[in-house]
């Protein structure tokens, strides 16, 4: 049996804990101006616990919906909680989480923008025998890292390989086909896990010819995958980076069959590039990948602009991280699934992992719609 399909039964597994995850009595929100500060009225068993939570930014919409939701879970469990969005500025997340060490915060949940940059602002939380979960973003080079919660981050990749493979018909033997890859952000250690799951599926196929990509940026191995990658995952540099290679390479009428996009705000830029170079839904438009099931690109997919994303649903993310607060403020074994893969260069962090589902326009009503992530209203359904 290989590790990926342990790992994701051990998720599935574990998700069915969840559904009673966190039962609390009610507390008043309390919204300080701004909106970026917080706190519950200390009613509940959390009460006298401040959780500090370090968001990367609000200009993608998976952050805002991961720190809105832990937020409510974590004060209606009853916890003080400082909500903080970076702007995507490393200083500036630095800042926050000082402040939140300076209120006396007893836990630090911190979605990292620089995995390799928070280190000496961490051994200052360790100090103050502050417990640190990373949240989705492993944090590197530092042993001041307890904890780590997030999706099965290589397995995402694989599913864009293989929903490639797939559509291309690489596995009977078809091609030549043109594929143009994208990475994440540099600085982000997720992306070469994306990335690398990905590529192992498909690399053998340019190995053997079945692949080519005209513009030359395909990694000869996961290793560069920084060669290829978009700073802060930025739709524009991925929308402009996209309008260079099919205006320098595409002109001809060289056909592109397909884009590894690896997230949904990557594939937003990517398609615009697309329609910017008259393709149009239908025969002759390239696969495209994506990731996060963010609702612009849901409905790119019902029109035809994007082919798959893989959703990942944050409510679980979250819902996992309050249940590990609670086992820490409890004094409990705080549970784990993963405890050999997510090496930071200094120790190799204890993690839960949760399984992704691919979505497309064939089961968006059954994953999306169903869960209630969205309402068909939302997705005009």
């Amino acid at each position: 049996m290989s590790r990926t399909w342990i790992r994701a039964a051990a998720g599935v597994a574990a998700a069915s804990l969840l559904v009673g995850g966190l039962a609390a009595c009610s507390a008043e929100r309390t919204d300080e101006p701004g909106g970026e500060t917080s706190s519950s009225d200390g009613s509940a068993a959390g009460s006298e616990m401040l959780v500090g939570i370090a968001m990367p930014t609000k200009s993608l919409e998976r952050w805002n919906k991961d720190g809105s939701h832990l937020e409510e879970l974590l004060q209606t469990a009853g916890y003080d909680t400082n909500l903080q969005y970076a702007d995507n500025k490393v200083d500036q997340q630095i800042s926050q989480i000082q402040n939140m060490i300076n209120e006396g915060a007893d836990i630090l949940v911190i979605a990292s923008i620089d995995g390799t940059a928070l280190a000496p602002i961490l051994s200052t939380a360790k100090e103050q025998d502050i417990t640190v979960i990373a949240y989705d973003r492993l944090i590197n080079d530092t042993p001041d890292v307890d904890y780590y919660a997030t999706f099965d981050n290589y397995m995402v990749g694989q599913m864009q390989g293989q929903y490639i493979e797939e559509a291309l018909g690489l596995a009977d033997g078809a091609g030549p086909f043109n594929i143009e890859p994208f990475a994440g952000s540099p600085d982000d250690n997720n992306a070469k896990f994306f990335f690398s799951g990905a590529w192992d599926v498909l690399l053998p196929y340019v190995e053997a010819g079945q692949l080519a990509t005209p513009s030359g940026k395909s990694p000869a191995s996961n290793d560069e995958w920084q060669s290829i990658g978009i700073p802060g995952w930025g739709s524009e540099d991925a929308q402009d980076e996209m309008t260079t290679r099919l205006n320098s390479f595409y002109a001809d009428g060289t056909a592109l069959d397909a884009v590894l996009s690896p997230n949904d705000s990557l594939a937003l830029g990517i398609a615009q590039a697309l329609e910017g170079a008259g393709y149009t839904p239908g025969d002759g438009y390239p696969v495209l990948t994506g990731q996060d099931g963010d609702q612009a690109n849901v409905l790119n997919i019902i029109a035809g602009k994007q082919s798959m994303t893989v959703w990942k649903d944050t409510r679980t993310l979250a819902e996992r991280v309050a249940t590990m607060i609670d086992e820490i403020t409890a004094g409990e074994t705080v549970e784990t699934n993963d405890t050999e893969t997510y090496d930071n260069g200094v120790k190799v962090v204890p993690t839960y992992l949760i399984p992704p589902v691919v979505v497309t326009a064939d089961n968006i009503e059954d994953t999306l719609v169903a869960s209630g992530f969205y309402s068909a209203e939302d997705l005009g359904l």
